[in-house]
């Protein structure tokens, strides 16, 4: 097994049989030590982060799965805190995907001129471009397709993909009686077809959740949330 990246969160690994191996670190994006999943920074460290995340994202990648939504998780192990996924490509050098049910942080930052914080937004989708160095920008459907990111067929397939497995984690939360706020995916062209599908994980550490006004911590969330 040999490494290929090294994330803020993760660590890569490509395996003899092609296949990658994702091992999840207890770090967690913020800025200032206070957690925030929008910040392309490391804000924390968090012992038991990693595994928590990755509880979370098995529980998840499975419910998509069977839904059938196509993702990359093959497998994981909880106690080595690794996930066996198949190989993706990226679009471009990376996109991230930002699914909104509430007006919270950058959002807010943004729009608060006709917005107050936690109003209600109707499943409200927004691709940011995965660069660190220029904070993530913003991007439309027009956009990447000129600059040979993603055709707008592509788009319209990810935004409609974002929507349904939004729909399955809020649906899973509010039986925990938790709202889903907001929450970031990733895609990637997965197989020799390159279909489009869900990558990287669904953890606390990508997600704003609340019960009522209360904000829940990502390993609160994971205790709440996997507790029988």
């Amino acid at each position: 097994m040999k490494l290929v990246y090294k994330g803020k969160t993760k660590d890569v690994y490509v395996l003899d049989d092609g296949n990658y191996l994702l091992k999840f670190k207890d770090d967690v994006t913020g800025e200032n030590g206070v957690f925030d999943p929008g910040a392309n920074t490391v804000g924390l460290t968090v012992e038991g982060a990693g595994k928590a995340g990755l509880r979370l994202t098995k529980f998840f990648f499975e419910k998509i799965n069977q839904a059938g939504i196509p993702t990359h998780y093959i497998d994981s192990d909880i106690e080595k805190g690794v996930m066996k996924v198949k190989p993706a490509q990226m679009f471009g050098k990376g996109v991230e995907v930002i699914l909104r049910y509430r007006a919270v942080g950058s959002f807010i930052r943004r729009y608060g001129l006709y917005c107050k914080n936690g109003d209600k937004l109707d499943g409200y989708v927004e691709v940011t471009l995965k660069d660190d160095k220029r904070g993530d920008p913003l991007i439309t459907d027009e956009a990447l397709e000129m600059l040979g990111i993603m055709t707008k067929e592509e788009y319209k397939i990810l935004c409609d993909m974002t929507r349904k497995i939004g729909e399955i984690v809020k649906g899973e939360l509010a039986k925990k009686d938790m709202e889903l706020y907001d929450i970031k995916f990733e895609f990637g062209r997965v197989g020799k077809d390159r279909h489009i599908a869900l990558i990287d994980e669904i953890s606390g550490g990508n997600m704003r959740v609340y019960i009522k006004d209360k904000y829940i911590e990502p390993l609160e969330l994971e205790k709440r949330m996997l507790s029988i």
